[in-house]
């Protein structure tokens, strides 16, 4: 008689038992689920009181709070998987991580401009693409990545044209004519705006509950926008309002290829994918101005190249596929304040008294928005 021991973290993708071989295992913490393919196996684990035969076909989770011995009954094949996380474990995980992200955008308005008069809308917004596909390019080279399948270009190039081309350079072409204060206002219509574009891209369905806290918090925002005096509309305005819609698109797409392609390889390909347009572009804005640049500008340069337009994707694409566009797009109707805040620290801006109390109803509406259910394709 032979005998096998693993401890937690070593198990297999399967396993080959002889006849009468023994093997024993400590399941690691959240469990596993133990298949048999062939043969049969007789199992015992530590506080169950109950012996288990299992047969081909037959499954079994086993949790980590005790040892588990396995003994072959026939020559045996066993098979292991992760024990599948439930929805509200997912959904939690993604409203973390999207908050992370919109954390990290929060401060890409202040950080373009900052930049923008200096070194150029041209340069800021799509110069960050190419400093940031050069990080991405030397990502995927590190790894080893292969090239995605022809099936996925078009939506890459859709993920690119929407956060990569889009909503930087519209931005950055409104910032010339805009405080960074007011543009963050009118970038609290996005999380209505991908959450519409969840419904069409990524086949999601709001209940009606969730709606009605997103048409709140967008009242709140454009409330707050009024209160402000934000003026009338320009054509700035409308540049930013292009921006979200550009941004919306690639947010919802770049939403669903992440959970095929994992949500940093989204983003790097499609900076790949964009620079090699890019570049001839860049290189025409570049000019003597640009040696003459403060290290202010070239810090917030730096941040929207590597935070916004790079490492705050990873996060952000993750926490939508997770907990799905719709819900976790609601996270940035608190980006506009955020924003704001970091406006008055760092830019000197002023910010009205009414900031708080706009926070805390905005605020109200993001935890109403994340709890209404919201209906995925095929749920």
């Amino acid at each position: 008689m032979t005998s096998k021991s693993l401890i937690a973290g070593e198990e297999p993708a399967g396993l080959a038992l002889a006849q009468g071989a023994l093997w024993t295992y400590l399941p690691r913490m959240g469990g596993m689920m133990l298949s048999c393919c062939e043969g049969t196996v007789w199992l015992t684990r530590e506080g169950d009181r109950e012996d288990h035969v299992l047969r081909p076909g037959d499954a079994l989770q086993v949790e980590g709070h005790g040892r588990v011995v396995v003994q072959a009954l026939r020559p045996a094949r066993l098979c292991f998987a992760p024990m599948p996380r439930s929805e509200s474990a997912q959904t939690m995980e993604g409203l973390l991580l999207g908050a992370l992200g919109v954390v990290a955008f929060s401060l890409t308005l202040p950080a373009t401009r900052v930049a923008v008069p200096e070194l150029g809308s041209t340069m800021v917004g799509l110069g960050r693409a190419l400093v940031a596909a050069l990080l991405a390019g030397l990502l995927l080279a590190v790894r080893r990545e292969r090239i995605p399948e022809r099936r996925h270009w078009p939506r890459l190039a859709l993920v690119a044209g929407g956060v990569v081309v889009g909503f930087p350079l519209l931005s950055a072409l409104a910032l010339r004519h805009m405080p960074a204060s007011h543009s963050a206002v009118l970038v609290g219509l996005l999380p209505a705006a991908t959450a519409v574009a969840a419904v069409f891209r990524a086949r999601e369905r709001p209940s009606w509950g969730f709606w009605l806290s997103a048409l709140a918090g967008l009242g709140c925002v454009l409330g707050f926008a009024l209160a402000q005096g934000a003026g009338r509309p320009t054509g700035a305005d409308g540049l930013v309002l292009l921006a979200v819609a550009a941004a919306a698109v690639g947010y919802a797409e770049g939403a669903v290829l992440a959970r095929e392609l994992g949500s940093w390889r989204v983003i790097c390909w499609a900076l790949v994918l964009a620079a090699p347009f890019l570049a001839p572009v860049v290189a025409l804005s570049v000019g003597p101005e640009v040696l003459s640049a403060s290290p202010r500008a070239w810090l917030g340069m730096g941040y929207v190249s590597a935070v916004s337009m790079f490492l705050g994707f990873f996060a952000w694409y993750r926490g939508l596929a997770l907990g799905g566009v719709a819900r976790i797009s609601q996270l940035q109707l608190a980006q506009p304040l955020l924003t704001l805040m970091w406006c008055a620290l760092l830019l000197g801006e002023p910010v009205g008294h009414g900031t708080l109390g706009a926070a805390v109803l905005v605020l109200m509406c993001v935890f109403a928005g994340v709890r209404s259910r919201v209906r995925r394709a095929g749920a």
